[in-house]
């Protein structure tokens, strides 16, 4: 549900201005996205860059980049004036390999909120067995604001030029300078939204361009597949469309009750727990890291690190491109949550030996793992569109007091994340667009009673309780739980059993008999063969992470 650093982008819902009355819940046709009829698709080639990419992270997997196809959708900005101003949202087909008609097309969302889903698209169909390939054409979009998608939002390109800012722990200083740094991010996006795109971006607005798109498409049902905040939207789709789903699988789920503050608080606790479970990893393979036997030896060596890089960041730069990178206490940490994400050999290892790096004096290597660039502009769509859509699908606390006391109180046991999550989503105090309310996930007489849910027990970005609130409101759904495991959204992660599942959903219709069915967790990775504190190349690297597409968002 935030960000992945690494690899991509890698959780609400609200309704301004249309009334979020209980008849239009149980009525999705008198809602607005009834007065507007999209164009029918048109599949062209894709941009040669956008080509290059899908060749770079997913032909490894499935050779998709010379099918792929892409396609511009215009949608209303604001869908209660299905004849006002339009946007464009960019579509993609990765078209399916058997003969004759494909069974249907499976639409995709990757989450987010910020998420680009241009690229997801393929992704998923590299991901999908043989069988699914020949089947079903995959659906990718970026939802409007992300990506390719016009208008971009973007705020501010130097925001996350490192070294930031310490984080702190709550501290006066700490919070004097980012409460400022968050304000001005908040002002920076009032400003440069010039057609009030901030006023229409919340989940709800994605739920009637979700509509769009399967009129667009031509099919009288939506089949639908969503990770993380994929799977709010999904669900908000259910509860405004019900008698529009055919087959719905919704993977790391979000619980709809916590939408937004509660949920980043209970995101602070399990990644907390998360890394510290990674730092007994660690310690496992001191043979090959050397930074302590014990989880605590590890985790100590960390947080001394931390409070070193406060006072001295490390700085790298590179012969070649002359660019450089510096890493903080801030980098430092943003990167190696993602080790909280998933167990992964290549991420796992890669962080680990960029932490022995430094222990060993080997400052290049270590800034080279863990650094941001310190000059110029960086992509901030991402994370421009998360606090656009979230900052509004609900009210946030506007009391300074009450986040400055929950957030302590989260830091005083589970520190790694607490106060890294309030300063991502502080921009919220001061969003220049006025919020909604959320939908009432579920609450539909005719809600749909066929959707399939999968999450793992020790998921950080969407804790295990969400998906059983999720499952408590999809009347009739079924759950697929992988236990012990510690992996944000379990299809196509590695397990047959759960993906065994998915291909049953969609290619017969079946699900499990039982409400909910338990797999086994898939185990820890172990180091690459052969792999040192120094092998940041290889079957093993970060490099071999980014070729992967190791992590979704």
């Amino acid at each position: 549900m935030k960000r992945i650093v690494v690899v991509a982008a890698l959780a609400g819902l609200g309704l301004s201005g249309l009334g979020a009355t209980s008849a239009q819940a149980e009525s999705p046709s008198a809602g607005t996205v009834g007065g507007f009829n999209p164009a029918p698709l048109k599949w062209h080639d894709c941009p040669a860059d956008f080509v290059k990419t899908v060749h770079d992270l997913y032909d490894v997997i499935y050779p998709v980049s010379e099918i792929v196809q892409c396609a511009e959708l215009s949608v209303p900005l604001d869908h209660a004036k299905p004849r006002g101003k339009k946007i464009t949202l960019q579509l993609t087909r990765t078209p399916h390999l058997g003969k004759g008609p494909a069974k249907g097309d499976i639409v995709v969302n990757p989450g987010g909120p910020g998420g680009g889903g241009a690229l997801f698209g393929p992704r998923v169909f590299a991901q999908n067995s043989p069988a699914m390939r020949k089947e079903y054409n995959v659906i990718g979009f970026d939802p409007r604001g992300v990506g390719m998608s016009v208008p971009a939002l973007t705020c501010d390109l130097k925001y996350n030029n490192a070294p930031r800012p310490d984080y702190g722990r709550g501290d006066d200083k700490s919070v004097r300078v980012w409460r400022e740094k968050a304000e001005g991010y908040a002002e920076a996006c009032a400003k440069n939204d010039k057609i009030g795109l901030l006023d229409h971006i919340k989940t709800i607005d994605s739920v009637h361009d979700l509509e769009s798109i399967r009129r667009a498409l031509g099919n009288d049902k939506l089949d639908y597949y969503g990770a993380s905040y994929g799977t709010y939207l999904g669900s908000a789709y259910a509860t405004l469309y019900p008698e529009n789903v055919d087959k719905m699988a919704l993977d790391g789920a979000v619980g709809p009750s916590d939408v937004w503050y509660e949920a980043n608080l209970n995101q602070d606790i399990q990644f907390d727990k998360n890394i510290d479970y990674y730092f007994g990893w660690i310690a496992k393979y001191d043979s090959v890291y050397h930074l302590g036997t014990k989880q605590r030896e590890v985790r100590d060596f960390y947080y001394d690190l931390r409070d070193k890089l406060k006072h001295k960041p490390v700085y790298y730069t590179d012969p070649d491109s002359g660019q450089t990178v510096a890493v903080g206490p801030d980098e430092l940490g943003d990167v190696i949550l993602n080790a909280g994400y998933r167990r992964s050999q290549a991420l796992w290892h890669a962080y680990a030996a960029g932490l022995a790096a430094y222990k060993k004096g080997d400052t290049a290597t270590f800034a080279q793992t863990f650094g941001a660039q310190t000059t110029g502009d960086s992509d901030d769509n991402g994370y421009a569109v998360y606090l656009a859509v979230e900052c509004t699908d609900v009210q946030w606390p506007q009391s300074w007091r009450k986040w400055h006391r929950d957030n302590s109180r989260i830091d005083r046991k589970h520190p790694f994340y607490a106060w890294a999550n309030a300063w991502f989503n502080a921009p919220c105090l001061t969003w220049p667009a006025e919020a909604g309310e959320p939908v009432d996930i579920g609450r539909n007489r005719d809600l749909p009673r066929n959707i399939l849910i999968f999450q793992s027990t020790e998921d950080a970005a969407t804790p295990y309780e969400g998906a059983l609130e999720m499952q408590r409101r999809l009347k009739g759904s079924r759950l697929v739980v992988q236990d012990g495991d510690r992996t944000h959204c379990i299809v196509h992660r590695g397990s047959a059993e759960v993906d065994a599942y998915f291909d049953a959903y969609f290619l017969r219709g079946e699900r499990p008999e039982e409400r909910t069915v338990h797999v086994p967790q898939l185990g820890d990775p172990t180091p690459p063969e052969g792999a040192s504190a120094r092998s940041l190349t290889g079957p093993g690297s970060l490099e071999a992470a980014r070729l992967k597409a190791d992590v979704i968002r």
